[in-house]
């Protein structure tokens, strides 16, 4: 047990109806640092990889290894929590490997929690040994009103959930959702999966014991220990349905199996049968379209039907003050953002599409219905819409410092990205495209990843914004193609700009373009030292002549990053390869980054824009001796749109 703790807090910003991403561990002071005790130390590490590496070939929920011989066992597990995909439970625990090993390397027993996963390791077993002395509480900063019956009530609500999973062995978590006044509010309990049902229950309760000990009066707390968790809250932060099935009643006679099983076959003939009839009058009498397409015609009852992201247009006047110039926050190419501030104080970004904009309805509906079913912390996230008369408006997430590229080339020379700030950056868009890509409901394809459509939040983590030129595939499919070619001169691969083919790796050559920006603090279409007239050339010069370093930022070159810069100017490179087969997947790029026992393949020579010239030129791809390979682009065919 930790019989001494050191308190060592993460920065957070408590909750509030978007609450900021929330993390927290505590570290068992030893008299013996582990780092001292080499072989404790190497066995550490290699526990923390199994499992953070484990879950990037399975999507386990919990796990538990260990590594040694006494007396140098080193013991780790993990729990994500049981909405979390495999992929967001695979980066939560990289990120938590990273942060325990930094922040506890005096100790020999660690947990780190996070919204969506918990890491722990010690120097003792720790599996079916229930620990609830081990916890944090966190408590929302906003009270509640009427406090007496609304912790009454949430309180027996969280004593319900835990009875739950403890009338349900099998099952270590309960989750539902609980109608409060014109509201709800939303629990959550979870155990680890290898503890006894009364050892859980135990858990459970001491946790929910706690809730009103440490957070009475707010409205939303949870307990972290070390062996279970709970929460409540009075918005919703799970990102599964709540199934109100949940809440079974005891006294309910089970329905005999056979039964059941007859009901579903004769269920499933009938369905099946419907749908043959529809899918024959469908393809008889509809035209055919694309889903990577969301045509002109679609429905406005598409949209229509998601009520509860539906803004009034006053009460979108009334957050801006009338859209008032000292709300204005930027302008783009297809119309202005605004600040706003709705009438619980929750700050907004609105989006008001210009009339004469190249974004109509399609782009308009693209956005709402894409943007409505995506959830990523590196993604901005839609709150809602307005559709009144010719007025088009998306309200956002309000994210509070700029956008990246004023980080990067702005005008003022008092703000500078470090490198390490620079690295998490490059990693959290990395994560955000491999979600739109593989990991989301939809596969999409961003088509205009730029250091303009990259915004920063309060700490500095990335969102990807602006999916109105954002394209769905269908299934399996990775590729498609169009002839509106759409996006920013400079970010483009060379065959969507040349025969408007974009694809997955489309935008992975427009990552490859943003990392090398990032790293540079340059952007790409500029005139370099000899006379190199973009970015991707100059680095691939300096790559083929082993002076990469020379790549980097002035204001950031330190012997100690060379390493980790050299590794990430390689990825951009092969990130921007001419032949798109060659360009890594999201996936890998990923993978690339967060672990450095992958070795890197030699990029080839990426492909360059030129303004000047239309014809595409392969003369000096015969030379071993040429610089690089240049290919030319009619620049009328592109829509260059601005940053906003």
């Amino acid at each position: 047990m930790f019989l001494s703790l050191i308190f060592l807090w993460m920065p957070v910003l408590i909750f509030s109806a978007t609450a900021a991403e929330f993390k927290t561990h505590l570290c068992e002071l030893n008299t013996t640092s582990h780092i001292n005790n080499t072989i404790f130390y190497s066995n550490l590490i290699q526990v923390l990889d199994s499992l953070a590496l484990d879950t990037f070939v399975s999507d386990k929920q919990f796990l538990y290894n260990s590594t040694g011989i006494q007396p140098n066992i080193a013991y780790g597990l993990y729990l994500c929590r049981a909405d979390v995909l495999p992929n967001d439970c695979r980066n939560c625990l990289l990120k938590a490997r990273e942060d325990i090993n930094k922040s506890c390397f005096l100790s020999k027993a660690a947990v780190s929690w996070s919204d969506n996963c918990m890491l722990r390791y010690a120097n003792y077993s720790m599996v079916s040994v229930m620990n609830s002395a081990t916890f944090v509480p966190e408590c929302n900063k906003v009270n509640i009103s009427d406090q007496t019956r609304f912790w009454h009530v949430a309180t027996n609500f969280m004593g319900q959930l835990a009875t739950h999973v403890l009338n349900d062995p099998e099952v270590k978590h309960a989750y539902d959702e609980l109608p409060y006044n014109d509201g709800k509010i939303y629990g959550y309990v979870q155990c680890t999966p290898d503890l006894s049902g009364s050892d859980c229950n135990k858990c459970l309760q001491t946790n929910i014991d706690r809730l009103s000990q440490y957070c009475y009066g707010k409205e939303g707390a949870r307990v972290l220990a070390a062996s279970c968790d709970v929460r409540f809250e009075i918005y919703k932060f799970l990102q599964f349905p709540v199934a109100s099935s949940q809440k079974q009643d005891a006294g309910k006679k089970k329905i005999p199996s056979k039964i059941i099983a007859g009901i579903a076959a004769v269920g499933f003939l009938v369905v099946a049968t419907a749908i043959c009839f529809l899918f024959f009058v469908q393809k008889r009498f509809r035209p055919n379209t694309s889903c990577h397409e969301l045509k002109d015609e679609t429905d406005e009852t598409e949209i229509m039907t998601e009520q509860s992201l539906q803004f009034e247009l006053d009460t979108i006047l009334e957050a801006t003050n009338n859209f008032s110039i000292e709300n204005k926050v930027g302008e783009g190419g297809f119309g202005v953002v605004y600040k706003g501030i709705l009438p619980n104080g929750l700050e907004i970004a609105v989006k008001r599409l210009s009339k004469s904009s190249g974004q109509g309805s399609l782009e308009f509906k693209n956005e709402v219905v894409l943007l409505a079913k995506l959830q990523h912390r590196n993604l901005v996230r839609l709150l809602g819409f307005c559709l009144h008369a010719e007025e088009k408006i998306l309200i956002y997430e309000y994210v509070a410092n700029h956008s990246l590229d004023f980080f990067l080339f702005g005008p003022t020379k008092d703000v500078k990205l470090d490198w390490s700030s620079r690295y998490r950056i490059i990693g959290g868009i990395a994560r955000g495209m491999l979600y739109l890509h593989e990991d989301s409901r939809l596969r999409i394809i961003h088509r205009d990843l730029k250091a303009s459509n990259v915004l920063l939040d309060e700490e500095m983590n990335p969102k990807i914004s602006d999916f109105g030129m954002a394209r769905i595939v269908c299934g399996s499919q990775t590729q498609a193609m169009t002839n509106r070619i759409v996006g920013t001169f400079g970010y483009m691969s060379p065959e969507y700009a040349m025969h408007g083919h974009f694809s997955v790796k489309s935008d992975v050559f427009s990552f490859g373009v943003l990392v090398l920006e990032i790293i540079s603090g340059k952007r790409n279409t500029r005139i370099f030292e000899s006379g190199y007239t973009d970015l991707l050339c100059y680095a691939w010069s300096k790559w083929k002549n082993a002076e990469a370093m020379e790549i980097l930022d002035s204001n950031m070159v330190d012997s100690s990053l060379e390493n980790e810069a050299l590794r990430c100017i390689n990825i951009a490179l092969l990130c921007v390869q001419e032949d798109d087969e060659l360009r890594p997947s999201m996936a890998s790029v990923v993978l690339m980054l967060n672990s450095y026992s992958i070795a890197l393949s030699v990029p080839q020579n990426p492909p360059f824009v030129s303004r000047k010239r239309v014809k595409y030129t392969s003369d000096l791809l015969e030379s071993d001796n040429s610089v690089c390979t240049v290919w030319h682009t009619d620049a009328t065919a592109i829509t260059d749109v601005d940053p906003r």
